[in-house]
């Protein structure tokens, strides 16, 4: 006993050692009024590489933007049987992307860093849009034909392999490959138990709904989907598009009803996100690392999760899908990050002051819409927490596949272990859990850009021949 006692406390250390390497301060910046600016690893690989993509294709986010919304209007083709459509990929990508983070998350930016935070958070999606060009690029590149669920798959174990395949011999995969496969399933079953946890915890406080009951019919609708072959993408095709627009006009309304309030909240924004304000009170270094680090985690640009979403796509170009990945950044961070921060800004300072989390969130919807703003909120994250779920069981195919060959049932026992973090985390919390899918996406992170910035000449190629000649 005492030994596995000793293996424990030498694992949790470790965990903690990798934990803090991947999210906390390495260099600290001092900055004008006594503030500083904390640098986390992820911040550090991220911003630059986001900068260089940006460089590298033109500034693309602004300079094809309305290509991206071309693409998207194009009429869906797939010429393979059980394949997806660039756009149905895109959907897939933005269930994922849309979730409880853009609720909770946004809240706790603004709570931690002020209103400028969001202005952060629009100047860190502009980067975060190249990047996922990149990567969502290479992963069509490097597609393969998949045997179980038909179409294709991929994504950065596919396009990390074949990159360290040229600089080694024999037939075992590249160590890192297999890292980034493992973090994937590794996050992803984190974020399952996160998932049940709001979802049980939003419904308890809105309906009164005991956690169990909520939670039951959670995991035994979400299994109904996702242990079926091919499901999931019919269902988020239904669900996303709902989702957004219902937010978006629910946004829209309240900000029609205090169109008086606008300029004020934007004077707001840009003040604080320069410090005109903070500075003096030696905040500027967490208004701008809260909008920057919401922006990053948000959009997952970089993390290497998109991109198997994207390889699955049938389309005519891969840098069309390139482009419509691009698109799902500005969809995330400008336009349902900026909805949530938007229905806090909008209500009174003095009736959110105090609060965080969904608390705060909930007391700015009751103040715009009375107890049905609650009842929305609740609702809303549940539609943004389940499609997240069964996006990121699709995730999952093609690291299931990569690990351990095509075989239904290691996808199947993936599948049930994460019904099992859903049925969990419904329950009860667990912070070792919730700290385990960080992890996991700071360490897909850090392997995916092992990859993705040599490899980035790539993408920038098919970009060029895509401008010269792909535009059909």
């Amino acid at each position: 006993m005492d030994m596995l006692d000793a293996a424990g406390d030498f694992f949790m250390m470790v965990f903690r050692a990798v934990y803090h390497v991947l999210w906390g301060d390495l260099i600290t910046i001092p900055l004008p009024g006594g503030s500083s600016l904390g640098i986390s690893l992820l911040v550090l690989i991220l911003i630059p590489a986001g900068i260089y993509f940006t460089i590298r294709t033109r500034a693309l986010p602004v300079r094809l933007f309305p290509e991206m919304l071309r693409v998207t209007a194009e009429k869906k083709n797939t010429s393979q049987e059980g394949a997806i459509s660039g756009v149905q990929a895109l959907i897939v990508s933005t269930a994922t992307r849309v979730g409880m983070g853009n609720l909770v998350g946004v809240v706790a930016a603004i709570s931690a860093g002020g209103a400028g935070a969001v202005f952060w958070m629009w100047v860190t999606a502009l980067a975060g849009s190249s990047t996922a060009f990149v990567e969502a690029t290479l992963a069509q590149l490097y597609k393969e034909k998949d045997p179980l669920y038909g179409g294709y798959r991929g994504g950065p174990a596919y396009y990390i392999d074949r990159y360290f395949s040229r600089k080694r011999n024999g037939g075992r995969k590249p160590l890192i490959a297999v890292l980034f496969a493992l973090s994937g399933l590794i996050c992803w079953g984190g974020i399952s138990q996160v998932i049940g946890n709001s979802v049980s915890s939003a419904f308890k406080n809105a309906f009164q709904i005991p956690p169990l009951y909520t939670t039951i019919v959670l995991v035994a609708v979400a299994a109904v989907i996702v242990l079926r072959k091919n499901a999931t993408v019919r269902v988020l095709d239904i669900i996303v598009p709902v989702m957004a627009v219902l937010y978006l006009l629910i946004t829209l309304f309240v900000i029609v009803k205090n169109a008086g309030m606008l300029p004020s909240v934007f004077q707001r924004i840009f003040s604080e996100a320069f410090g005109l304000r903070q500075a003096a009170a030696g905040g500027l270094g967490a208004v701008i690392m809260n909008g920057v680090k919401r922006g990053l985690f948000s959009n997952e640009a970089g993390s290497g999760s998109a991109p198997c979403a994207a390889a699955a796509a049938d389309i005519s170009h891969p840098a069309k899908e390139g482009l419509l990945q691009a698109l799902g950044v500005f969809i995330d961070t400008i336009l349902i990050c900026s909805c949530t921060a938007m229905l806090m800004l909008l209500a009174p300072e003095e009736l959110t002051s105090g609060l965080a989390g969904m608390d705060l969130l909930q007391a700015a919807m009751q103040h715009h819409l009375g107890e049905a703003g609650v009842v929305f909120i609740a609702l809303i994250l549940w539609l943004f927490s389940f499609s997240t779920f069964i996006g990121i069981l699709f995730y999952a195919r093609s690291n299931v596949a990569y690990l351990f060959g095509d075989r239904w049932k290691a996808q199947t026992v993936y599948k049930i272990f994460a019904l099992a973090m859903l049925f969990a985390g419904g329950l009860a919390a667990y912070t070792f859990v919730w700290d385990l899918g960080d992890v996991g996406v700071g360490l897909m992170t850090v392997f995916n850009m092992t990859a993705l910035i040599p490899l980035a000449s790539e993408a920038v190629d098919s970009l060029k021949d895509y401008e010269k000649n792909g535009r059909t």
